[in-house]
């Protein structure tokens, strides 16, 4: 995050530093802190606090996921279009001035669409992030993130919401 930091202060009199800090996301509690909604419930995000984490990692993972919420180096990389991962529906403005990536991302919102879709997916088996997803014997997207039974996904949107898909001998479905 430094790097790409320091990269993007384009001409400014800045450095950047690197400050230690304890982040704690509390669930059901909508002031004190900063809001959070990553994890489709009421949240906020406590910087430096006393308080002790009330879910365990995996908990916290299935929240996600099934809030369909992308996270760097699972979801988002320098492959992922943002609007592949839902970016688009909140978190780019459409009306504010230049930024990076700008051309591409304005193009696909005006004159195409994507062929691909970040999903939440139901998970009978075991499946690892990576997998391949299959229906009716053709490749149709990968795994990125699973947890307790749910998953995300990279599917393509010709996919039926109703497909029963296969993953490394695991049945999966698509959840609304």
């Amino acid at each position: 995050m430094r790097a790409q930091l320091t990269r993007m202060r384009l001409r400014a009199d800045a450095e950047v530093e690197l400050e230690e800090h304890r982040s704690v996301v509390v669930l059901d509690r909508a002031e004190g802190g900063i809001a959070n909604d990553e994890y489709g419930v009421q949240a906020v995000e406590l910087l430096d606090a006393d308080v002790e984490s009330t879910l365990d990692e995996d908990e916290a993972e299935a929240l996600r996921i099934r809030a369909r919420t992308p996270r760097w180096g699972r979801e988002l990389d320098g492959r992922v279009l943002p609007a592949e991962a839902g970016l688009d529906e909140r978190a780019i403005s459409f009306t504010k001035g230049c930024y990076p990536g700008q051309e591409p991302v304005a193009r696909l919102r005006h004159r195409g669409h994507v062929n691909r879709s970040l999903r939440v997916l139901e998970v009978e088996g075991s499946v690892e992030p990576g997998a391949e997803l299959r229906h009716e014997g053709t490749s149709v997207g990968r795994v990125t993130s699973v947890a307790d039974g749910v998953a995300l996904a990279f599917v393509r949107v010709e996919v039926p919401e109703d497909a029963q898909l296969e993953a490394e001998g695991a049945t999966a479905r698509l959840l609304p």
